[in-house]
């Protein structure tokens, strides 16, 4: 059954927005809770907390708008899309996170050293920080979810912050216990918790700051994930008619991947298979990144198996020429070639004549044992041409079929059609050979049978011949 791409678009939207704002209302009420409790018990470790909580908030906005932003298609502008956007948010979270540090590391020295401890431990700052604690399971774990649904850094960085504010929290209401100890069995060192404690909160920031540093400034530095060009590599490299794999790049926008890859392929690889080992290669490198927009080049190679013909060939394809008729001879120790060149009919002879002495100056500097090459000229055809089936000549057939006993290749012909075109004759038809015939041999009987066509028939301008296996007629 099919969806709607744009349906299933706005739904992912829809859904990752909603948990965004979510985290933004229940950032929002937390952080006042703490901050109106941390003031009036004049807990460090609770004031500690509320900025956290209070960057936490900040952090959230900047998460929901850059997830809003994030979800924009590619636009002319940003033709790799707006998913960086995730990328600075979480890199923004994590400078905020450290500011917190500074200031409570600050803080909690200078109550060390001079000894004030001014805490006063209610029943509201244990209930604040109890329900803080609760709401914060709650939110990570929703987002979390969502996060991995849809590999979104921006969230799963919001879901990491409010997972280690859990036990952030759950120091600082250990610090509270142990200052109410303090104060009701008389044991003053015990005051000493609360600083102490938001002292733990501070390391365990500084912990997650390290984290997300790490993760934004890969993604924002365009760092490949360890490991996976080599799986790519891997991949690519089973699949049929890659010769070698050139290059590998790879960027993480937001929560899509871009991999641009190099391959290189011989050069006797037709056009249209080159499209299809084209489409194997970015299905191969999508088995290792699912969903990634892959771009993949292909570069014509030389194959080391190319023979003398193949090579030829090559550079008259490189050219974006087509030769046929390719004949080499070995003359005494050097090498000649003769080959037949298609060039536009619309061409004049000299400039016919340079592009030859151009693909042959070319063909010899590359091919160094070729000693001399010839080349005939054939114009390439691209205007329909107007003509008629001429009315069957009785005569002319029977003289050809005489002809073809002359050939104990050939076991019969059949099909033949004269044809009228420009004023010139044309003569097409079918002949019968032997299935194990070889195709040297019957490319041999062919050309001498036309030759012997035209000598039977002057007449004849052009004679195409089309050569069938035995069985093909006998089904």
């Amino acid at each position: 059954m099919s969806t709607d791409p744009q349906a299933e678009l706005h739904s992912i939207q829809t859904e990752k927005r909603g948990v965004a704002l979510n985290s933004v209302y229940v950032a929002m009420i937390i952080t006042g809770s703490k901050l109106w409790v941390g003031l009036s018990t004049g807990s460090l470790g609770i004031l500690s907390e509320a900025a956290h909580s209070g960057l936490d908030f900040v952090a959230a906005v900047i998460t929901y708008f850059s997830v809003r932003v994030s979800d924009r298609p590619a636009d002319a502008d940003h033709q790799y899309g707006h998913g960086k956007v995730e990328n600075f948010s979480a890199f923004l979270e994590t400078g905020l996170l450290l500011l917190t540090c500074v200031w409570i590391v600050y803080e909690a020295i200078h109550r060390l050293v001079t000894g004030e401890f001014h805490v006063k431990p209610t029943v509201a700052a244990f209930v604040v920080m109890i329900v803080s604690m609760v709401l914060d399971w709650w939110r990570s774990h929703r987002l979390k979810k969502i996060a991995v649904k849809y590999d979104s850094q921006a969230l799963e960085a919001d879901a990491l912050h409010f997972h280690t504010d859990i036990w952030s929290s759950g120091v600082v209401v250990l610090g509270l216990v142990l200052v109410w100890a303090g104060e009701r069995y008389d044991v003053p060192l015990l005051a000493m918790a609360d600083p102490v404690t938001a002292l733990l909160v501070a390391m365990v920031i500084i912990h997650v700051s390290w984290r997300l540093a790490r993760q934004t400034i890969d993604a924002l530095l365009d760092a490949a994930p360890a490991g996976v060009r080599a799986q790519i590599a891997d991949e690519v490299a089973t699949v049929p008619d890659v010769m070698e794999v050139d290059r590998i790049r790879i960027r993480r926008a937001g929560n899509r991947y871009f991999a641009d890859v190099s391959v290189g392929m011989s050069r006797r690889v037709t056009f249209q298979r080159s499209e299809q080992v084209v489409g194997a290669v970015s299905e191969a490198v999508q088995r290792v990144l699912p969903n990634a927009d892959v771009l993949v080049r292909s570069i014509p190679r030389a194959a080391g198996t190319e023979n003398l013909f193949d090579r030829i060939r090559g550079v008259a394809t490189g050219n974006n020429y087509t030769v046929h008729d390719v004949s080499v001879q070995d003359l005494g120790g050097r090498i000649h070639v003769e080959q037949h060149l298609e060039l536009d009919e619309s061409l004049t002879l000299k400039q016919a004549h340079d592009v030859v002495t151009r693909l042959e100056a070319e063909m010899k500097e590359q091919i160094p044992e070729v000693s001399s090459i010839l080349t005939h000229i054939e114009s390439e055809p691209n205007t329909v041409e107007k003509g008629k089936e001429v009315v069957r000549d009785a005569a002319l057939e029977e003289r050809l079929r005489g002809i073809v006993r002359e050939f104990p290749e050939v076991i019969d012909i059949h099909e033949l059609v004269l044809k009228k075109v420009r004023d010139l004759m044309y003569l097409s038809c079918h002949v019968t050979m032997a299935d194990d015939l070889p195709l040297a041999r019957v490319h041999d009987v062919s050309t001498a049978l036309e030759i012997r066509f035209k000598q039977a028939a002057p007449e004849l301008f052009k004679v195409l011949i089309h050569t069938e296996p035995q069985t093909d007629n006998t089904r």
